[in-house]
């Protein structure tokens, strides 16, 4: 999940709205021949909300060439974004990542309106509180040129009810949902509202894989989108399981680091599905393995996140990773996602 939720407070498409922004990029950062080019214009990013999601889509989006202006009336929020940008704009070079761009192209403001009226592309970062979001947005739309995509990282909630307050253009109002973090994961969820014109959805798709990302559209409003509902459907067996007393922690994570998630993180699980059926495919896996699969889902716990296994969790937890520094944790998986993404770019697969 990826949107500010907690770091800091939030300031209350005809295309032609990227240039400078460099050409397409590959996953793993670097320019590709041939890539999808930009839509003409967008060289002005507004970064509404700099917590985390924020600071690292303004990284990222600096290191693209892009002029970033960012708008957060928390105290403090300036000096901590540009801070956040120094300290991520190694990584960034480390990959590739740096395509004419300088953290010297970031400026800032504490009123949202402003940000968004000198922008081409607008991306929300605040908190996931409707009443929140339709109130900023509804600031945004009133300021933002005509045509400008106004896009929100909401990690679940829909477009058409954030814009419900728009009474401008609520035809450039979607979701653009990162996954954490953006700078460097690529994935992001384009998701349209009831109101979001085709055109908007164009610009958008067409921005963030002209910025390295690897965006994809999802076709109907669902809470959580796409890949957090995948997320919550294995969560949801996990915690089962260790509420069932079936598996520990540490098990569960083994059993999906070293055994699908070697091959998830390469192919997609229907792909992964289809290697496996050999000469017949998927459809002979679904042929001879969908009965028991179909069993399998019958048996599926239904937990609660009770107190009681909110604890057994927790503790399972701290069990698993008692004396390991969770900083320097994190720190060597990012740079293993690095080299996974680096090693990806160089092959033809999807």
């Amino acid at each position: 999940m990826s949107t500010d939720n907690a770091a800091h407070s939030v300031p209350g498409t005809g295309a032609d709205p990227v240039a400078g922004a460099g050409p397409a990029a590959s996953p793993g950062g670097d320019a590709v021949a041939g890539a999808v080019p930009a839509p003409a214009g967008i060289a002005r990013v507004a970064i509404v909300g700099t917590g985390v999601i924020g600071a690292s889509w303004a990284a990222h989006f600096l290191a693209r060439g892009l002029d970033v202006v960012a708008a957060d009336p928390a105290p403090g929020a300036e000096e901590r974004l540009r801070a956040d940008v120094a300290a991520l704009w190694p990584t960034l070079a480390g990959i590739g990542s740096v395509h004419a761009g300088s953290p010297d192209r970031l400026t800032f403001t504490a009123d949202a309106a402003e940000a968004a009226a000198d922008a081409d592309f607008v991306q929300e970062n605040g908190p996931e509180r409707e009443d929140v979001k339709r109130a900023l947005f509804a600031r945004l739309d009133a300021a933002a040129r005509p045509g400008v995509v106004l896009a929100s990282s909401s990690s679940g909630m829909a477009a058409t009810a954030i814009a419900r307050d728009c009474t401008a253009h609520p035809e450039r109002v979607l979701v653009g949902h990162p996954f954490n973090p953006p700078h460097l994961i690529p994935l992001v969820e384009v998701v349209p509202g009831k109101h979001t014109s085709e055109q908007a959805v164009r610009t958008a798709l067409a921005f963030y894989t002209a910025v390295g990302k690897k965006p994809i559209r999802v076709r109907r409003e669902l809470p959580g989108h796409l890949a957090n509902r995948l997320q919550a459907a294995l969560w949801r067996e996990a915690y089962s399981l260790v509420d069932r007393g079936a598996a520990t922690v540490a098990d569960i994570d083994t059993a999906i680091a070293y055994g699908p998630g070697l091959r998830w993180a390469i192919l997609g699980p229907f792909a992964n599905q289809h290697l496996s059926g050999g000469s017949g495919g998927i459809a002979h896996v679904l042929e001879h393995l969908g009965p028991p699969t179909e069993a399998w889902w019958r048996d599926l716990g239904d937990p609660s996140l009770t107190p009681e296994l909110a604890a057994k969790l927790v503790a399972g937890v701290d069990e698993a990773l008692a004396g390991i520094d969770h900083t320097a944790l994190a720190a060597r998986r990012d740079a293993l996602v690095r080299l996974l993404l680096a090693a990806k770019a160089d092959t033809d697969l999807p």
